[in-house]
């Protein structure tokens, strides 16, 4: 398999999610990662159980969800010898992520190299009021406003069921960090970049965000429904949850026809915008329908129709498409959800 980044150096001097999850895309490419932890090792390798065994020592199955393949060394930074050996490193690499209090790292190894690309990860930036405030992806989660439209309409805010935080933040430093090397490529320079998991945060907000902006109003928790479309949510089936995504008003005739619904002869639900006005009675002619029939039954007469059960982890993990497409594999000896880039030239 091809894999463009062979031959670039990454040293991740970053800790538990955001930094690693970038680094770790970056091997999916063809990076070499040379990963630094404390004597003590990153945070995250406590992180259970589950506890799984790599190179003879057992880690929370967290750690490896983000650090297999990597060539791991353990260094004390506040330890001089430590400090000049990973100053050497830093020399050598390519690409370096860090995710170090602002102005620690500048403190620990400027002049950084001519050619590297530095990948600084903060938790607010280096500017403003939070500039020196740490931050986890759930103390991010309720500041940005994102729990405060997650879960049920009637329940308590919810945090979404993984890290997207700091996922996200993961992806936008990969992201970055690629621009900047092909900028190297053509221009021969090195670059500096930081992200910060607020920005990534708001960032993720989308069209809520925009929402909120241009209407003046906050957004509110709905379940698994949409603000802007409807019927998109998980509706109740005979065997389980059901997902149905109408995206478009020619999918919704799809449906109308398909689920043999009573609907308005005015045409007043034939546009998203009627039946959003009308939401609660379409989404319960809808529900009256799926009830009596079972989750693929649902699928099955939907074809051009996006739906889906609602699915528990290992009920995805055991789909017909993960063994078609090898998405599940191996590394070190431990099973993991594969890289979902694929070169094939």
């Amino acid at each position: 398999m091809f894999r463009p980044l062979e031959g670039v150096r990454v040293l991740d001097l970053s800790r538990v999610l955001a930094g690693p999850y970038a680094a770790n895309l970056l091997q999916d490419l063809g990076a070499d990662v040379l990963r630094v932890e404390a004597p003590w090792g990153d945070d995250t390798r406590g992180w259970g159980p589950p506890f799984t065994e790599v190179d003879g020592e057992e880690v929370a199955a967290y750690w490896t969800s983000v650090n297999l393949g990597k060539q791991v060394i353990r260094r004390d930074l506040r330890k001089e010898e430590d400090l000049e050996d990973v100053r050497r490193l830093v020399a050598n690499a390519d690409v370096i992520l860090e995710n170090f209090r602002p102005g620690r790292a500048d403190a620990w190894f400027a002049p950084w190299p001519e050619r590297a690309v530095v990948c600084s990860i903060t938790a607010y930036g280096n500017e403003g009021p939070r500039r020196d405030e740490g931050g986890y992806d759930l103390a991010m989660q309720a500041r940005s406003g994102l729990m405060s439209i997650t879960g049920d309409a009637e329940g308590a805010p919810a945090k979404v069921g993984v890290a997207v935080i700091d996922v996200a933040t993961g992806l936008h430093a990969g992201a970055a960090v690629l621009a900047a090397l092909f900028r190297r490529e053509r221009e021969g320079v090195g670059s500096r970049l930081t992200l910060s998991l607020w920005d990534c945060a708001l960032d993720l907000l989308i069209n809520q965000a925009q929402n909120a902006l241009i209407g003046g109003k906050d957004p509110v928790r709905m379940g698994s429904a949409h603000p802007n479309l409807v019927p998109y949510r998980a509706f109740a089936a005979r065997d389980g949850e059901v997902a149905i995504a109408v995206g478009s008003d020619a999918q919704w005739q799809t449906l109308v026809i398909a689920l043999d619904l009573e609907v308005p002869a005015d045409g007043r639900w034939d546009t998203n915008p009627g039946r959003v006005r009308d939401r609660a009675r379409v989404e319960a002619t809808v529900a009256a329908a799926v009830e009596h029939l079972s989750r693929d039954e649902v699928e099955a007469r939907l074809p051009g129709v996006p739906c889906a059960p609602v699915n528990s982890v290992l009920e995805a993990l055991a789909d017909a498409q993960v063994s078609a497409t090898g998405t599940v594999t191996a590394t070190e000896g431990v099973q993991h959800v594969a890289s979902p880039h694929r070169f094939h030239v």
